[in-house]
């Protein structure tokens, strides 16, 4: 019998704000990492001659202009959600095909960026910040900026998979031919579809978990190196 007495007894103020303390703790870094790539790939197609985001308000760090509701949810509750792509109009580029990857690129490459300034900058602070004593507020602290760090990893790597409607996929789509690259455009919409496949897929997930560890602890070596610098 299912038993309500018991999710009731359950069901207590403390639990609900251990809940949400912990999605906040999962949500704020991704939306910073999130904000960050956006802005990316509107400022990049900006440059490039596409004055689209910028006319609709997206060249801003401001996260609410890039949050959108049912991603931010799924974030709290399943830890995989996504913000509201930027808009791109590709035929205002000069060579259409080719800005088009290298905006693409230009998400997952802030990325990079990012999270290689947070552990440069975690490593020169890790005395400041408690070191391997730390404890309450200090040790949230640490934990905040590896999660920041280490999502931005996840988002750089997840985004470079050649698949649409990641950006990976822009970019490998560029080396085929205008005629290919444009017919193949057409089925991007149905990507989405393989990529939440693949999310539910247990070979898929803990390959690039792996990956992902490796690039990360490969990236943490900036935070040992400017460590060193100053001790």
């Amino acid at each position: 019998m299912f038993d309500f007495v018991g999710i009731f007894n359950n069901f207590s103020f403390d639990n609900i704000l251990t809940f949400l303390s912990a999605a906040l703790m999962r949500v704020i870094p991704a939306i910073i990492c999130l904000t960050i790539h956006e802005l990316a790939h509107g400022y990049t197609a900006y440059r490039l001659g596409d004055r689209t985001a910028k006319d609709m308000g997206r060249l801003t760090l401001n996260p609410i202009k890039h949050i959108d509701p049912l991603g931010l949810i799924m974030m709290m509750v399943f830890r995989f959600g996504w913000a509201k792509p930027v808009p791109v109009n590709m035929y205002n580029f000069r060579r259409p095909k080719w800005y088009m990857a290298i905006t693409a690129f230009a998400g997952p490459l802030s990325n990079i960026i990012l999270a290689i300034i947070i552990l440069f900058l975690y490593g020169l602070s890790y005395e400041a910040l408690g070191g391997a004593g730390a404890a309450g507020g200090w040790a949230v602290a640490h934990g905040f900026i590896l999660d920041t760090a280490f999502i931005s990893v996840v988002f750089a790597v997840f985004n470079l998979i050649p698949l649409p409607p990641l950006d990976g996929s822009k970019v490998v789509l560029s080396i085929f031919s205008e005629k290919t690259y444009f017919k193949l455009m057409r089925y991007e919409r149905y990507g989405f579809i393989i990529v939440i496949v693949l999310l539910n897929t247990g070979i898929f997930r803990n390959t690039f978990s792996a990956f992902v560890n490796s690039v990360f602890t490969s990236f943490f070596a900036v935070a040992e190196f400017s460590y060193r610098l100053i001790n």
